[in-house]
């Protein structure tokens, strides 16, 4: 399906963005504002750091804007039992949507079973408490072969999402992968984009190749630029903001 201005609302572009604030750097009034500007905006989550999550939850306390964190992030290469612990302070302390890293080193060591069982214990925590689970392949690292393999690893675990990067490694989402992504999971299986994407068309452009949510810095500008556009004005300039 081709997404042109005229087909989406606002309300549908703001809920595919999880304003994304996990740079190591980012000191309280950042993340604050990321937060407050994650509600103005009415994007579907901000994804914090794991020690933010309760402010975050304090912020967003009676909007429609989700808090998530990250499990065993950036590298994914956590103990299980680390990641099972990380989830369930996460979702104590008001998470419902956890990102994990799947365990890299074990996909590209053949040991499947293990990523299979690393994420669906982290799943089972999750949906446990009612959220949502995304897994994050950190596909800069990966062959073909093994992003298709970690796509069925995650369906079979049970998770919602697949994603595409962390935004932390060398490439971030492509078209490609996430051709490859969506051809190799089920219809009701989920797909984030995370890196690279910073522009209404850039948005417009995944959401083509059925990506739902994406992971973005650079909120303020997406939806600044769809609300000229729709209304036929040119766009102004807005800071993209830094959030990987």
């Amino acid at each position: 399906m081709n997404h042109t201005i005229d087909d989406l609302t606002e309300h549908d572009i703001a809920k595919t963005i999880d304003h994304s604030l996990l740079r190591p750097e980012l000191d309280d009034d950042f993340v604050a504002d990321g937060c407050r500007l994650a509600a103005r905006y009415d994007v579907a989550s901000v994804c914090v750091r794991p020690a933010d999550v309760r402010r975050a939850k304090a912020i967003l306390d009676g909007t429609d804007v989700a808090v998530g964190t990250t499990i065993g992030f950036p590298h994914g290469n956590h103990t299980t039992e680390t990641k099972v612990f990380e989830a369930r302070r996460a979702l104590a302390d008001g998470a419902t949507e956890l990102d994990m890293v799947l365990q890299i080193g074990a996909l590209k060591s053949g040991r499947d079973a293990d990523v299979e069982a690393d994420i669906r214990a982290v799943v089972e925590v999750g949906h446990a408490a009612g959220a949502l689970v995304k897994v994050i392949f950190e596909n800069a690292y990966l062959t073909d072969d093994e992003k298709i393999r970690a796509c069925h690893l995650t369906e079979a675990a049970g998770a919602d999402f697949v994603k595409t990067s962390t935004g932390f490694a060398p490439g971030g989402a492509t078209h490609d992968d996430l051709r490859l992504m969506r051809a190799n999971t089920s219809p009701h299986m989920r797909i984030k984009a995370a890196g690279g994407v910073r522009t209404l068309d850039a948005l417009l452009a995944v959401m083509d190749l059925g990506v739902t949510r994406i992971g973005a810095t650079a909120t303020a500008t997406i939806i600044d630029e769809f609300r000229a556009r729709k209304a036929g004005r040119t766009p102004v300039a807005t800071a993209p903001g830094a959030g990987y």
